[in-house]
């Protein structure tokens, strides 16, 4: 329910209160039990076996699980028959499965409970109430609707509240609304429009914000799940999390990889079947025969590696990340942050340091340098004109109290003026605080046997009370629009001395001496400007969603460059007022967002992504946490972020810097296309390795003694190859230079480009053609005619296995290059691709010359392996001669 359309005693006599006294215990008993405990639901954990469960669903493992249950029960049938069941690839299946859930486990760690935070903030807090006429102090979990609540400097609000008495109150929001500036409190006002945003409550205060300057009095109208932070927790329990761009990609692979080795399953099994009715062999061992050939070849069209080699891979690359100051909580955000086209990011905080900084002093006709100027009057206003206060809390300077004061303190220390000193020496007479009334604040201090006045605020209400010619107001006063339209807060200052102390606040600001003016800010970044750039030229839109109002929203944006002829700057409330279709229409146009909500922020995320876009959201603070839970990715800064936005963010950075965010998505696309690397190069595998043993047992229906050349043992190692080193070093391939000069991979292209299957196709093609001619015709000399059958037929199986093993190690080298580009510009600049070659290539020659017995094979000569090595070499001069043409076609279309 609204409060803050209602008169102060009107909440008091509906919650049943009394301001001087409080509740009664039997009240206090009764509203916990009507409205709560200031305390949030939290989140349930997920729990180990869903954990696994979760991590063994991915599309890609359901398909190993299925050829991991179809090849058992194959093996099982051959058991039974024949009694050379082979059950060493089932293991295989299933090791690879467990691995990559094992991994997928232990590198996400346990799910945090999102709104842990909340409660660990109130944890320990005394709070200052009256209950049944009687100050107390209380544990702030103990609060109900209804307690009277004191509010002094300092304070952190722990529930939503009513304000019934308000002196001079001002709270920082920047948590939840994203305002970068205190908002001024006035318990007086009573706002009539029951649409009034929460950044504009003016007489209201909310759980989880500062009470920066001032004092009052609340009467509690919400706590725990009903507080305004409690509707973001709820918002972020509802939010589901859909599928991020690689699961889509790896779903739509895994169905396309299914579809493909059901059909070839299906047509071997078809041909089979035809031939046997035609040669009146069709019994049932010889269907049986047919039907398990067929669920041999669908299994072998699995790359059940694949997600094992994703898992490791995104494992390594995270302890790089967070070396990078990227901290992953969830494995595929490191992989779609390469992805995304859309950053929504917070303003405060984020782009900016959320420190409110003095960036512009005018002093004695012109303007200085912030750390170097010397007005000695203007320096005293600084330091004794103010209640703030300065502390250090692991190397970083902290404000108690107004965070535009303790600015002022800030700079007076960058000038060599030590304002603890002063003041300690100092002997305030009178204090006149700010109000929203008198827009000033005013302190007179004894001095030199008299008094002196300093006084402070809005640039209006200080020139009126001094006395100058009109060619120097006219000239401040321009100065002064200037600095408002870069979105600067001026505050100006003035002092006088009297040997006589005043006895009113309208006394002691007579006869102001004009000191000059500051202008205030909470500056950018200092890397936000060359990592805004980044991501314009890796073609990413920014989009700035922030509290602030319109003007400081639009400043900063032109500062940045992100505003132009064609996009705009809004504010929310024009936003929320269109329909669906109209707020569609709109968005690409938008920018920036001024007053953006929590709801909105959410709203705009759901649409980007709705229309195809992958969406990173950056923020700190509680408002920015149902964006962060929705996005692609969220990324939550480390160190300024509330514990809420870090839970419910995907990526952590530990250094705050914008600018990280440009090197994780380097990352991301840097382990995208490593991704595509290995990809390509299990599906060449794959392909070659299907097309020879289909065509072998099409051609064995028709030539006698024409069968396929791989034993199991054979297709284990080769699977090994395919799963192993080569493969997992794809996945570790140095990232490109000019990865960020690049255009985003959009969310629905396909994970296997057209390029990628050109050449997958193209070499699956050549390694089939290549090893079935040596088969038939023996091309390469090394079988010979002077063998007896067997001896040959081992011989020239030896020959096409080691052919096929070296033919992936060469394509290893191919698949490092996903473009036209040659593969010796980069050759050497990962070593473990040319470490695991040499080692896998020493492990095939022994298994060739050693290990017959096992695999079946038998020794080569030397001159044999140089043959079938040189042979193996060819897949590279193929794919260098097939990049040099398509280059030399490229370059003649763009003369044209």
């Amino acid at each position: 329910m609204n409060y803050f359309d209602q008169k102060g005693s009107e909440v008091l006599a509906e919650l049943g209160s009394d301001a001087k006294s409080g509740l009664t215990s039997e009240q206090v008993k009764a509203n916990a039990e009507k409205y709560g405990r200031n305390e949030f639901t939290r989140e349930k954990g997920k729990s180990l076996l869903r954990r696994i469960w979760e991590a063994a669903t991915e599309p890609m493992l359901i398909l190993l699980f299925f050829a991991w249950v179809i090849t058992v029960a194959v093996n099982i049938v051959r058991e039974v028959q024949t009694g050379d069941g082979d059950f060493i690839e089932c293991v295989g299946i299933l090791v690879a499965i467990a691995i990559s859930v094992v991994l997928t486990v232990v590198m996400e760690g346990k799910s945090a409970k999102a709104f842990e935070e909340l409660n660990k903030i109130k944890e320990g807090i005394e709070i200052k109430v009256v209950r049944d006429g009687v100050v107390q102090y209380i544990p702030s979990q103990d609060l109900v609707v209804g307690d009277i609540v004191f509010l002094e400097t300092g304070n952190k609000v722990v529930a939503d509240g009513r304000l019934l008495e308000s002196v001079s109150l001002m709270s920082d929001e920047s948590s939840l609304t994203g305002e970068s500036v205190p908002v001024e409190k006035n318990a007086a006002l009573r706002i009539e429009n029951p649409a009034t945003p929460v950044a504009e409550r003016a007489n209201m205060v909310f759980s989880g914000c500062f009470i920066t300057s001032g004092t009052g009095k609340m009467v509690v109208t919400g706590v725990g799940d009903n507080t305004q932070f409690g509707l973001i927790a709820r918002e972020i329990q509802g939010g589901g999390e859909g599928p991020t761009p690689l699961q889509e990609k790896m779903a739509k692979l895994g169905k396309v990889i299914t579809v493909l080795g059901g059909v070839a399953a299906a047509l071997i099994f078809l041909i089979q079947l035809v031939f046997r009715i035609v040669e009146g062999t069709a019994d049932f061992a010889g269907v049986s025969g047919a039907f398990i050939d067929s669920i041999v070849l669908m299994v072998a069209a699995v790359p059940e590696g694949l997600p094992t080699i994703v898992a490791i891979s995104l494992s390594i690359n995270i302890a790089k990340m967070a070396r990078e100051n990227a901290l992953v909580k969830k494995m595929v955000a490191c992989e779609t942050i390469g992805c995304i086209n859309v950053i929504c990011s917070d303003k405060t905080g984020t782009l900016t340091e959320n420190r409110m900084t003095v960036v512009d002093v005018y002093s004695d006709g012109g303007f200085h340098d912030v750390a170097s100027f010397c007005n000695p009057a203007m320096l005293e206003n600084y330091c004794l004109n103010s209640t703030a206060d300065l502390y250090e809390d692991a190397g970083t300077v902290r404000f108690v109290g107004n965070p535009t004061e303790g600015a002022l303190l800030v700079s007076a220390s960058k000038c060599g003026v030590d304002y603890k000193k002063k003041r300690g020496e100092a002997d305030i007479a009178d204090v006149y605080p700010f109000s929203s009334d008198t827009k000033n604040m005013t302190t007179c201090v004894r001095a030199g046997g008299g008094y002196s006045v300093y006084t402070k605020g809005s640039p209006e209400k200080i020139l009126a009370l001094c006395s100058m010619d009109e060619a120097e107001r006219e000239k401040i006063e321009a100065e002064i629009v200037g600095l408002e339209k870069r979105a600067r807060r001026v505050l100006a200052f003035a002092h006088r001395f009297t040997e006589k102390r005043p006895g009113s606040r309208e006394e002691a600001e007579k006869e102001m001496i004009f000191d000059g003016f500051v202008g205030i800010a909470d500056p950018l970044r200092s890397e936000v400007y060359d990592a805004v750039h980044a991501c314009q030229r890796a073609g990413i839109d920014l989009k700035m969603l922030t509290g602030d109002n319109i003007v400081t929203a639009t400043a900063i944006a032109e500062e940045l460059g992100i505003l132009d002829d064609d996009h705009v700057a809004v504010e929310a409330g024009y936003l929320e007022g269109l329909s669906d279709a109209e707020f569609s229409e709109i968005l690409p146009s938008v920018r920036v967002i001024a007053r953006s909500t929590p709801l909105l922020k959410m709203r705009v995320v759901k649409e980007l992504k709705s229309k195809g876009n992958v969406v990173a959201v950056t923020g700190d603070g509680i408002n920015d946490a149902p964006a962060l839970k929705n996005a692609d990715v969220g990324i939550a800064m480390g160190i300024s972020g509330t514990e809420v936005s870090k839970e419910a963010a995907d990526i952590v950075l530990l250094n705050d810097s914008f600018s990280t965010i440009v090197t994780t998505v380097k990352w991301g696309r840097g382990i995208y296309e490593n991704f595509k690397r290995f990809i390509q190069f299990q599906l060449t595998v794959n392909v070659a390795s299907v097309l020879i043993v289909f065509l072998c047992t099409v051609i064995g229906l028709f030539v006698e003694g024409f069968s396929t050349p791989f034993t199991a043992l054979d297709l284990l190692w080769i699977n090994l190859i395919m799963d192993g080193p080569p493969a997992l070093t794809l996945g570790l391939e140095p990232i490109r230079n000019d990865l960020m000069n690049r255009t985003p991979t959009r969310r629905g292209e396909s994970i296997v480009s057209a390029g990628m299957l050109r050449r997958i196709v193209i070499n699956g093609v050549f390694m089939c053609a290549v090893c079935i001619a040596q088969m038939n015709w023996d091309f390469l000399g090394i079988v010979g005619d002077g063998l007896d059958a067997e001896t040959a037929r081992n011989t020239s199986n030896t020959v096409i296995f080691t052919l096929f093993v070296l033919f992936q190690l060469f394509n290893a080298f191919n698949c490092r290059e996903l473009e036209d580009e040659s593969i010796f510009p980069n050759l050497f600049k990962n070593k473990l691709t040319l470490i695991a070659f040499v080692v896998t290539f020493a492990l095939q020659i022994v298994i060739t010359q050693f290990a017959g017995p096992v695999f079946n094979t038998v020794p080569l000569d030397i001159l044999s392996w140089l043959k079938i090595t040189g042979v193996a070499f060819s897949i590279i001069v193929l794919n260098e001669l097939v990049k040099l043409i398509s280059r030399a076609v490229k370059r003649v279309r763009a003369a044209k």
